[in-house]
């Protein structure tokens, strides 16, 4: 399973990147206005600055959500880096622009899922990930993680190509059920990530080595 950060912020995700776990990133633009980010040409720099960090996909989410609007804004995002993925929201002109990037190779991001259903119509557009939002899901009393179960049964029964970016990942237990579940790809803060080191008997057992070790060596 991938690991992506869901940030714009620069430290972390060179902090993740040296951790060495990082597989892409994630934004949108409301992470872009966390860290104070706006205009144009400023939200172009910073995409070209987490392209400098991380050598995989990073996906761009264009603004606009008329069919020529998404594919003018998806054609500029790709120009600026390889890596760039193309992020669009599910709506019937973003699968259209899902579809016509397909076919001339440029990766998208079909965001904003929150049915399988959806997930069906992205993969079948030709859409390069599909994102579940499975926190927000559970914030409105539905279950997140069986959505992933649901998209990779149907994406497994047809053979479909387009991968599994579980979103709205929010804690350690989100990542390992879309890991139990097949997930290709989770995305969430690099606190999350950071939670999975955390075991109170690796801390306790990490102590009485070195306490062992103390009193080996003042003997």
């Amino acid at each position: 399973m991938k690991f992506f950060i869901d940030t714009a912020n620069l430290a972390e995700i060179q902090e993740a990147y040296d951790l060495g776990i990082l597989d892409g990133v994630t934004t949108n633009p409301s992470l872009m206005a966390k860290e104070n980010i706006s205009g144009h040409e400023n939200v172009i720099n910073h995409y070209k600055a987490i392209c400098d960090i991380v050598d995989g996909d990073i996906s761009a989410e264009v603004i606009a959500t008329d069919y020529d609007g998404m594919i003018a804004e998806g054609l500029a995002l790709a120009a600026l880096h390889p890596n760039i993925v193309v992020k669009i929201p599910m709506i019937k002109d973003g699968i259209k622009a899902i579809k016509y990037f397909s076919s001339i190779g440029i990766k998208t991001n079909c965001t904003l899922i929150f049915s399988a259903g959806q997930a069906l119509l992205a993969a079948k557009a030709g859409a390069t990930y599909v994102s579940p939002f499975v926190g927000r899901l559970d914030d409105i009393s539905m279950d997140g993680i069986k959505l992933i179960e649901q998209i990779r049964l149907i994406f497994d029964n047809y053979g479909f190509e387009t991968e599994i970016l579980a979103a709205s990942v929010r804690n350690p237990i989100h990542i390992l059920k879309c890991a139990e579940l097949g997930s290709d790809v989770v995305t969430c803060p690099l606190s999350a990530i950071l939670a999975l080191l955390n075991h109170p008997l690796t801390d306790s057992g990490l102590a009485k080595f070195l306490a062992d070790h103390k009193k080996s060596a003042d003997l």
